[in-house]
């Protein structure tokens, strides 16, 4: 299916993915807040469905990503190794898909959700491929940041302690992630959309250290694009 039958409030950021990559089909889903998943876009039937499959069963390779922050390759889901992930390599074997490939959606060390995507027939992406690929969701990640998350917290409602703390937790997060004071802001934002927590007691936890954004090792992050 094309870029332009995507579907989702989100369209686009599906199409990205399709018009630079040799695959199928797409999905992006966010993790966060009360709602456990949104799918905020699918580039048809069968990229909607194993999004849906790994969050109804949990269990699929989304989870691996999310707890990781690493991308999981899977180039042929009838192979052995997919049994690392039994019932989701059961329910995947109904589907179209042949291919699988989920990559996290990683703004500094903020995961809010993963990129899936497919081809019907098994084969490897290129390194060069993977590699854009996380570039992809890198970008996605900052845009559905910039986007989506709450920003209501950060007017003049909030009392200048809490202020004062907010913007100490922004310098933090700034040094940790090697970023911008915007872009550090915005994930403090995220991880508190994430959490189901307030962005002041997110601040809270990142200057008591009980929280720390330097992403993990070998979690590659290409920044916002």
């Amino acid at each position: 299916m094309s870029a332009a039958a995507a579907y989702g409030p989100h369209a686009d950021l599906c199409a990205a993915f399709l018009q630079e990559l040799p695959i199928d089909g797409a999905a992006v889903s966010i993790f966060g807040g009360s709602a456990a998943e949104t799918l905020m876009c699918a580039s048809d039937i069968t990229a909607a469905r194993l999004d849906e499959l790994q969050y109804d069963l949990g269990d699929g390779p989304r989870w691996d990503v999310f707890r990781t922050h690493l991308p999981v390759t899977i180039p042929d889901l009838s192979a052995a190794g997919v049994r690392s992930w039994p019932a989701f390599a059961e329910a995947a074997a109904t589907t179209d898909a042949a291919a699988f490939f989920v990559f996290p959606l990683l703004a500094g060390g903020l995961v809010i959700g993963v990129a899936e995507l497919y081809c019907t027939s098994p084969g490897e992406l290129s390194a060069a491929q993977i590699s854009r690929a996380a570039q992809l969701a890198s970008r996605t990640a900052w845009t559905l940041l910039r986007g989506l998350m709450p920003d209501n917290e950060t007017g003049s409602a909030l009392i200048p302690l809490a202020r004062r703390e907010i913007h100490q937790a922004t310098g933090m997060v700034l040094v940790q992630t090697d970023s911008t004071a915007d872009e550090a802001l915005l994930l403090l934002r995220g991880h508190a959309f994430a959490s189901g927590r307030s962005l002041q007691d997110t601040a809270l936890d990142v200057v008591s250290r009980r929280l720390d954004f330097t992403p993990a090792t070998g979690a590659a992050d290409t920044g916002s694009q």
